[in-house]
């Protein structure tokens, strides 16, 4: 605005010394240049919107407006997404058939009981699908209503009623989240053939120690992660796969890690076990010396002391155990030698300590500052 108001009046001052036509002239030419620089701008728009406006990059003219016009009336397809079909929040009681140019698929917050072949026949080229929030039980999942779906990536279905992971799921499957089901059961060979999966979501469902184990779980040699908190697992559940990075397992009733356990799981990186009832018996003394790990949480478990850690560990949980008190030359995983030579490389990774909700008091112990020398913060 400034630019604009010490502009004006010295435009309008050197115009006044110019005869009328010369000032009709450049009054017309000012406007052209407007004209022009408004076509400019909105040209500019247009390429970058038209494309989105007028059909999919992927898709002819004739295929843009066969998906329009075969959007079903109680869903929306925006002409700016052609690809996306929104049927969220209708209170829908079944799947109404979709148009065979659809990638996107939003079907959360309904009532559908049923997830029927023939409302997917055409839609073969699905990448997404969200069923969240709905009432899919194991029984209404028709046989083979996914197969057809060869490019399908990610498949949501938390919050509804299934009793069993679902099968003959498609091959390109990568994502998988079944949270908050009822799940109690994971047949033995359902990921035969899913080795492009990379996450599978489990927590909040009704598994026991029986059905998670190597022979339920083949199939997944790519997973990266897997959450099976809040679920009825007493022991670590074993045949995880060996490319597991993030391993969640709150919210169980786990009271033992075997000695060896990590050994099948060389890459976790981030592992939960908040809210079991872990003792100090139930964490042998090494168990936890894994140069891969970097987050460990332990919280609202029955632990008095603090635990073995490895070197690298950057981040420890331990928030709501029974903790008294925290030795510092006990705990370290470095020995006294290699803290008198200190090299940043080679100490301990340690930058985040949580010990509240137990009955460690203040100040902070010196040994414990000395061999964790880059901890950031402490929760006492």
């Amino acid at each position: 605005m400034k630019i604009l108001m010490d502009g004006f009046p010295r435009g309008a001052y050197l115009q006044s010394n110019l005869s009328f036509d010369e000032r009709h002239l450049i009054s017309i030419k000012t406007r052209l240049s407007v004209k022009m620089a408004l076509l400019l701008a909105f040209s500019s728009v247009l390429l970058l919107v038209g494309p989105a406006l007028a059909q999919s990059p992927d898709m002819s003219y004739e295929d843009y407006m066969a998906q329009l016009q075969a959007c079903p009336k109680e869903c929306r397809c925006p002409p700016s997404f052609p690809n996306a079909v929104y049927c969220d929040n209708k209170a829908l009681k079944r799947i109404p058939t979709i148009p065979p140019h659809t990638w996107y698929l939003y079907l959360q917050n309904n009532l559908i009981d049923v997830l029927s072949t023939d409302a997917l026949r055409n839609a073969t080229q699905l990448r997404w699908i969200n069923l969240n929030r709905n009432r899919i039980t194991s029984e209404g999942m028709e046989e083979g209503a996914l197969a057809a779906m060869l490019r399908l990536v990610h498949l949501y279905m938390d919050d509804n009623l299934l009793s069993s992971v679902p099968a003959n799921l498609p091959s390109s499957l990568e994502q998988l989240r079944l949270s908050r089901n009822r799940i109690s059961k994971i047949p033995a060979g359902v990921f035969s053939g899913l080795d492009r999966m990379t996450l599978l979501e489990l927590q909040g469902n009704k598994l026991q120690d029986d059905a998670v184990t190597e022979v339920s779980l083949k199939g997944l040699s790519n997973l990266v992660q897997i959450n099976l908190a809040k679920n009825q697992l007493t022991t670590m559940p074993l045949g995880l796969p060996i490319t597991i990075t993030q391993l969640f397992l709150d919210n169980n009733a786990i009271e033992k890690i075997p000695a060896d356990y990590f050994k099948g799981l060389p890459k976790v990186a981030f592992l939960r076990l908040n809210r079991n009832k872990l003792g100090n018996g139930g964490l042998p003394k090494n168990v936890f010396n894994m140069s891969s790990i970097l987050d460990l949480q332990l919280s609202h478990n029955q632990l008095t002391q603090v635990p073995m850690i490895p070197s690298g560990l950057e981040h420890l949980h331990l928030d709501h155990n029974q903790i008294k008190s925290v030795n510092g030359s006990d705990i370290c995983p470095v020995s006294a030698d290699a803290l008198e030579g200190y090299v940043t490389e080679t100490a301990p990774k340690l930058r985040y300590l949580r010990l509240d909700g137990n009955e460690v008091k203040p100040p902070i112990p010196r040994d414990l500052m000395m061999c964790f020398r880059l901890l950031r913060s402490i929760v006492i």
